[in-house]
């Protein structure tokens, strides 16, 4: 037994990568607990492995005392004599017990806490192995599927592939190759300590690091990274060399580079995005292939107001807001896009309803805050209901109605002059008197919406 004792150590400390005198410290420990298991936890005992017998030596022991008040710690002087005749009072002295007499019960107890021991020495190898390798790309094999994710053999041990953290319609099979990128590496838990994403922006830029060899020696710079993943990813990058283009550089000669990323993440599609310091003209190349006309900045918001041609809204917001999302997100910046005509009719309402709260001696934001949006709305709500509403004296009240009865037929004849370009001016002042056009029914209006980073009109 004593020989095939040390074997066992041996074999476990070779196989399971644990150190040999941790294994036998947590081997005394479990005859430790199975001999207080079975006493009751009353006995003064001490446990050690003897290297040269690779037995379990087990002592309890005993005080030497005049006069006995524990009769399981305590022994008479008399009796202690006999055992060792060099003793004296107040002497510990110990005696052998025998391991095999401990019973089934404890020997099972001992395996138990054996076996948790060798486990928690295992997670404790496998935590130092991996706590610094948060951030790299680990290559595994496809085990199976549980309610957690994907469970990807590393070899040594097991990684998780959460859901959240999968691409999109990516489908594996048990046995196949993935490779993935580690977020996380938990110190205590019963499920993979290991935690792997394919959909984590760190990710692309862990893949161009490997395959760029500018982007991983510093030349180029990964400013920021967005993506929509398995679909489409913007990445924005500058050069510290003038001499090296980075876009070129991360494509590589006939697009080796890129379509090696590309591959590895099933085909999602990549803009390699040139970052600039200037917000415009960054939002300008982060909304490309969409051409821009103007980008009105609000540096205290974080908003960019881009106007693009008519012909350019699709392209700039791109298919279920895809394009302007990446690059809101690539950004940092909310963005709203407006087509030219949208946003010139924006501009003329916004001058309208400026000179009708200039007339009334309020605010733009006074009319919006009583649900007062344009001048429809202004003339629907009565001159009585707007007095009262906005608190207007009747001098303030005259100028403002004053301002909505020459501002409103002036509206309606232009709106139904771009209706009608060919309509002669003297039939435009005929019609002035008639009521203006249902602008909610507008298809132009409503077709040319304000498109918002999401792409909702």
């Amino acid at each position: 037994m004593s020989l095939e004792l040390k074997r066992v150590i041996e074999q476990i400390s070779k196989d399971k990568g644990i150190d040999r005198d941790l294994l036998v410290d947590t081997l005394e420990e479990a005859v430790r607990t199975s001999v207080n298991k079975k006493f009751g936890n009353i006995l003064d005992i001490e446990v050690n492995f003897n290297e040269d017998t690779g037995e379990m030596d087990v002592y309890r022991y005993k005080v030497v005392v005049e006069e006995i008040s524990d009769p399981e710690n305590e022994i008479l002087l008399e009796e202690a004599l006999k055992h060792d005749p060099n003793v004296q009072l107040e002497d510990e002295i110990g005696f052998a017990l025998n391991v095999k007499d401990l019973g089934r019960i404890a020997a099972q107890s001992a395996k138990q806490v054996l076996i948790q021991k060798m486990r928690d020495a295992e997670q404790e190898i496998i935590y130092e192995e991996y706590k610094d390798r948060i951030g790299e790309i680990i290559s595994g094999i496809i085990q199976r599927r549980d309610r957690a994710g994907w469970i990807i053999n590393l070899g040594r041990t097991e990684a998780v592939l959460p859901r959240s953290e999968q691409i999109p319609k990516e489908r594996f099979h048990r046995g196949d190759r993935v490779e993935a990128y580690i977020i996380d590496v938990r110190k205590e838990s019963r499920t993979p300590q290991i935690v792997v994403s394919r959909s984590h922006p760190e990710y692309m830029l862990a893949l161009f690091k490997r395959e760029v060899p500018e982007v991983s020696d510093g030349t180029i710079k990964i400013m920021n990274v967005a993506r929509d993943p398995g679909k489409r990813a913007k990445v924005a990058v500058m050069s510290k060399d003038s001499d090296v283009d980075p876009i070129g550089a991360c494509v590589g000669v006939k697009g080796s580079r890129i379509q090696n990323i590309v591959q590895e993440l099933k085909g999602e599609r990549i803009d390699i995005v040139i970052w600039k310091p200037d917000i415009a003209t960054y939002a300008a190349n982060a909304l490309s292939p969409a051409r821009i006309s103007r980008i009105t900045v609000d540096e205290d918001e974080k908003t960019l107001e881009v106007v693009v041609p008519d012909d350019q809204l699709t392209p700039a917001i791109g298919k279920k807001g895809q394009n302007v999302k990446l690059a809101s997100t690539l950004l940092g910046w909310k963005i709203d896009v407006y087509t030219e005509t949208k946003y010139t009719q924006i501009n003329e309402h916004q001058q309208i309803m400026e000179q009708l709260a200039s007339a009334a001696g309020v605010s733009v934001s006074d009319f919006s805050s009583h649900g007062i949006e344009s001048l429809e709305q202004l003339v629907e709500t009565g001159e009585e209901k707007i007095q009262e509403t906005l608190g207007l004296s009747d001098e303030n009240l005259a100028s403002l109605m004053s301002a909505v009865y020459f501002l409103a037929p002036r509206e309606q004849t232009e709106d139904k002059d771009k209706d009608d370009p060919s309509q002669t001016s003297d039939e435009a002042a005929d019609s002035a008197d008639s009521p203006g056009p249902d602008m909610s029914a507008d298809p132009e209006l409503s077709d040319q919406g304000r498109i918002n980073e999401e792409g909702s009109k």
